[in-house]
């Protein structure tokens, strides 16, 4: 692929989800969520033909198609966000900006962060915020518990302006590295949530770096989360998310499992969800699938 311009010509490899044929008054009950690790731009990736000028327009394409409400976003510097930005000019994207913490100014170490877009003629923005997980979640860009780089937790409050029901979304990304890290930043983000009452709405979105199998898997559950997943295809293990941009072609595909999840804690229901394996001409959007969830509050 010579330019992103090309790749926006290029037919859809397989048939994307739409809501075109979906009544009018169940397409305004849901609400639909995407959470897109979106894999930051780097120079190494564009050397090989990955960067993310030769798949952006794919990926917001892609991301478009959904119809989305809400898009959880991971790995995202930038360039990217600016990109976004321009692209979804009836979202607003919450939980980029902020300090300006590491030491790295690019590349892989470069701490990528993890907003949150959401529509604006939907929803209200209540109220937001971040933190890191670490023992210091106050100071940007700290670290704690062997954690490889600093993780951190993003997060809204939203009013749906039509029924005026409240709910919240937190969006993250876990370690990659050391398990302990892992369960004590889940742990952290477990007790953050755990501050609202039982009942109140909340989803949880990222990757965790963790399949089912996981402790961080069981960590979640054990606090009363639902994987909104598993609730509409059953329990089996569906397989991997990560592809290196190979999609079915990945040679690890058979020991690979899913890490990205959409997680929900109240009165919710899921309607539907997906693993999102769409390509345009054979190219991806990420060196990982996208997964969707379509909620009732």
């Amino acid at each position: 692929m010579k330019a992103a311009g090309m790749a926006a010509c290029l037919p859809f490899a397989g048939s994307l989800h739409a809501f075109g044929n979906v009544p009018l008054q169940k397409k305004s009950s849901l609400h639909q969520i995407l959470t897109c690790n979106i894999r930051v731009a780097l120079p190494e990736d564009a050397e090989k033909g990955v960067g993310w000028e030769d798949r952006k327009a794919i990926c917001m394409k892609v991301v478009k198609s959904y119809q989305p409400d809400i898009v959880c976003f991971q790995e995202v510097i930038k360039i990217q966000a600016d990109d976004l930005k321009k692209s979804f000019k009836d979202y607003m994207l919450f939980g980029f900006e902020g300090p300006y913490m590491d030491a790295h100014p690019e590349g892989y170490h470069f701490v990528a962060k993890n907003p949150i877009l959401f529509s604006t003629s939907r929803y209200e923005l209540i109220a937001g915020g971040t933190y890191w997980l670490s023992d210091t979640p106050l100071i940007a860009g700290s670290k704690s518990w062997g954690t490889a780089r600093a993780r951190h937790a993003n997060w809204v409050r939203l009013k749906d302006k039509k029924s005026a029901r409240e709910f919240r979304v937190v969006n993250t990304h876990l370690d990659h590295v050391a398990q302990d890290a892992r369960e004590k930043q889940i742990k952290t983000i477990m007790d953050e949530c755990g501050q609202y009452p039982t009942d109140f709405l909340q989803v949880l979105t990222g990757d965790f770096n963790s399949s089912m199998a996981n402790n961080v898997y069981h960590i979640i559950k054990e606090n009363g989360w639902k994987d909104t997943y598993t609730e509409i295809n059953g329990d089996a293990e569906p397989g991997y998310t990560v592809h290196q941009f190979q999609g079915k072609n990945y040679l690890k595909k058979d020991k690979g499992r899913k890490i990205d999840f959409i997680f929900s804690k109240g009165n919710i229901t899921p309607k539907a969800s997906k693993i999102i394996k769409d390509s345009i001409g054979g190219h991806y959007p990420s060196d990982h699938y996208f997964v969707s969830a379509d909620l009732i509050f």
